[in-house]
């Protein structure tokens, strides 16, 4: 596949760096007040990432060519998709903790720098597992299949914090005060340093959002293994989560059909990377981006359109 074997220099991986790194600078200088994220500034700042995570894909169409431009896309989009699964883990969390408005846009900052974190170490090491071992498509594949028929029938994903080995670990090894105070993550208690409630949701997003990565790292893999492709498509799909929650957390019951469309990506990325192992091949990548984009516009229409209807006849 053309878009797989692209060299990408050292330069090229480090101005992407560098850009990120800018990107995230400019969100605390914006958000360094903990006040409430309204739909205004919410809409205005996702309109902001989702503009720069299309005009890279330029940027790839120009210096890489067109089927890596593709690959990024559909990447891209994927990704895109599947956080809006995040979005409503993410709500589920706040409302468990009883995480204050003005606080939340805090926790989803240094969680979004986590999950930059373990979304790269999981995209090297998928990719080498699939470069070095034949079977690994087949596993991945599979995995993908019976992850997305788990989320067309699950319902309401499970997410009790106390039930979180991590976070039981946690609140067991450090020292957990079990209340706010104000955004910071810790505080002197009666003369003793302990962890917040804060810093305690924050640990429960971080390994909640570990899941979404391997799913959605996998997804992605089974469109392009070139790992520069897939980190931007996700580093700059992750970007934009935090405004992506404050724009749909109060929508999501608006698209209760968009579960079964992304069910549907999951299931479609499994059959591609498990067909790319046989002799049928690696599907066209012009075809995944038609896949992707169907598959989302109809999930979307068919839910608005369903919701119109409850609201007609409630």
């Amino acid at each position: 596949m053309a878009e797989a074997t692209v060299a990408v220099p050292l330069w090229a991986w480090a101005a992407v760096g560098a850009v990120i790194a800018v990107m995230l600078a400019v969100d605390v200088l914006m958000h360094r007040d903990s006040h409430v994220i309204e739909l205004r500034e919410a809409l205005v700042w996702s309109g902001v990432w989702i503009a720069a995570g299309l005009l890279f894909g330029l940027v790839v169409w120009f210096g890489l060519g067109g089927d890596p431009a593709i690959a990024y896309y559909s990447g891209y989009l994927l990704e895109k998709a599947l956080s809006v699964d995040n979005v409503f883990v993410f709500a589920l969390l706040f409302g468990y903790f009883q995480v204050p408005p003005g606080y939340q846009h805090k926790v989803l900052f240094w969680g979004v720098v986590g999950a930059l974190v373990f979304r790269l170490l999981f995209i090297f090491a998928g990719a080498e597992l699939l470069d070095r071992l034949a079977w690994a498509g087949f596993v991945l594949g599979a995995f993908l299949i019976w992850t997305g028929w788990r989320l067309a029938v699950r319902g309401e994903p499970d997410v009790d914090p106390e039930r979180n080995p991590v976070v039981r670990l946690f609140r067991r090894v450090v020292p957990t005060d079990a209340r706010f105070h104000g955004g910071r993550f810790t505080a002197r208690v009666d003369g003793r340093r302990m962890a917040t409630l804060l810093l305690v949701t924050l640990v429960a997003i971080e390994a909640t959002d570990v899941v979404f990565a391997v799913d959605s790292v996998a997804a992605i893999l089974a469109i392009t293994t070139n790992t520069f492709l897939v980190w931007t498509a996700t580093a700059f799909a992750v970007l934009g989560l935090r405004s992506l929650y404050f724009c749909l957390a109060g929508l999501l019951r608006h698209f209760g059909y968009l579960r079964y469309g992304l069910a549907l990506l999951l299931a479609f990325a499994g059959l591609k990377l498990i067909l790319a192992e046989t002799p049928v091949g690696k599907l066209p990548i012009w075809l995944t981006l038609a896949v992707v984009v169907l598959t989302l516009a109809v999930s979307i229409v068919v839910s608005v359109m369903a919701a119109r209807r409850t609201r007609s006849t409630g």
